[in-house]
């Protein structure tokens, strides 16, 4: 059994779109989406500099624009499931045809404003802690008032919230742990993001969503959904709440998935596959010169 999955923000490099725009329909893909939702993307993701793309305004856009290329590249209809990390979930939303990708490219063009301005209200971020034991973990988070924002599993949780307290876990690390902090503009999937949650319920409003072909795993919770409605509404309320990647590597597992292809800007969650269920064969498809490749994977799973 095939799964498709897309990554979310931070897994963005210079020059992403390069070499899928070597392919002149794939190139005329982008400037149609840049010209739709008023933004360049073609020049985002071939020319623009690291700083550039790390504003959350352009770089969650930039990231689904480059999930959908690749999706297109590789051409795969028959696999079986589709999730995203965080703003990965409206490129498996578009995969699974619960939205348009023309809708989806609508939402995270909004979506990526109104987080970089509620982000920029306070001063708040994210860090990574790297292994310790959970429940440790989870207990100097909560005691210094952050919020798990993104439970990864294979030992990565990912603390969000006001910079002082980040500062104070980063000096005074669970046993065993290590603290990154991430290059984030705010405290992402929090409460801090609730002044962006409205804008995009307003405008999930007007966007016409269908039963899904593919089934969907939620962000939420790991749970199968399969309720385009459904689908669209969890996207919008996990702006302001944290990322259960744990529970839905765990739901790959019991749908009996043998193999993951992660789209580009791909990595980041195969690492997490490898680690926290090993028994799935994965791949990262991270440039036009994987497709061949990419393609013999799916025919041995899908």
């Amino acid at each position: 059994m095939l799964a498709i999955i897309a990554p979310g923000q931070g897994s963005q490099t210079p020059g992403l779109l390069s070499s899928w725009i070597q392919d002149p329909s794939l190139k005329e893909l982008v400037v149609s989406w840049s010209d739709a939702i008023g933004l360049d993307l073609l020049r985002l993701g071939t020319v623009a500099d690291a700083e550039e793309i790390k504003d959350t305004a352009n770089a969650q856009p930039l990231i689904v624009a480059a999930s959908l290329l690749g999706a297109h590249a590789l051409g795969i209809k028959n696999f079986a499931v589709t999730s995203g990390h965080s703003v990965g979930e409206l490129a498996a939303a578009a995969l699974s045809e619960a939205i348009s990708e023309s809708d989806a490219l609508r939402i995270v063009r909004t979506r990526g404003l109104e987080m970089a301005k509620a982000a920029a209200t306070s001063p708040s971020g994210m860090s990574a802690i790297l292994g310790g034991d959970r429940a440790e973990v989870l207990a100097a988070i909560a005691a210094l008032k952050l919020v798990a924002a993104n439970d990864n599993g294979a030992g990565q949780i990912v603390a969000a919230g006001d910079l002082h307290a980040l500062g104070s876990l980063n000096e005074n690390p669970p046993v065993g742990a290590r603290v990154r902090a991430l290059a984030v503009a705010g405290a992402f999937h929090t409460d801090f993001m609730q002044p962006a949650v409205e804008p995009l319920r307003a405008l999930a409003t007007t966007v016409p969503t269908h039963p899904v072909v593919i089934q969907v795993i939620s962000n939420k919770d790991g749970q199968v959904v399969s309720d385009g409605a459904e689908v669209l509404n969890r996207i919008v309320n996990q702006i302001a709440n944290p990322v259960r990647w744990d529970l839905c590597m765990e739901t790959l597992k019991s749908l009996g998935v043998t193999g993951v292809i992660e789209l580009p800007p791909a990595g980041t969650l195969v690492g997490l596959l490898k680690r926290a269920a090993s028994e799935i064969e994965t791949f990262a498809l991270k440039s036009a010169d994987d497709l061949d490749a990419a393609r013999e994977f799916a025919g041995r799973h899908a």
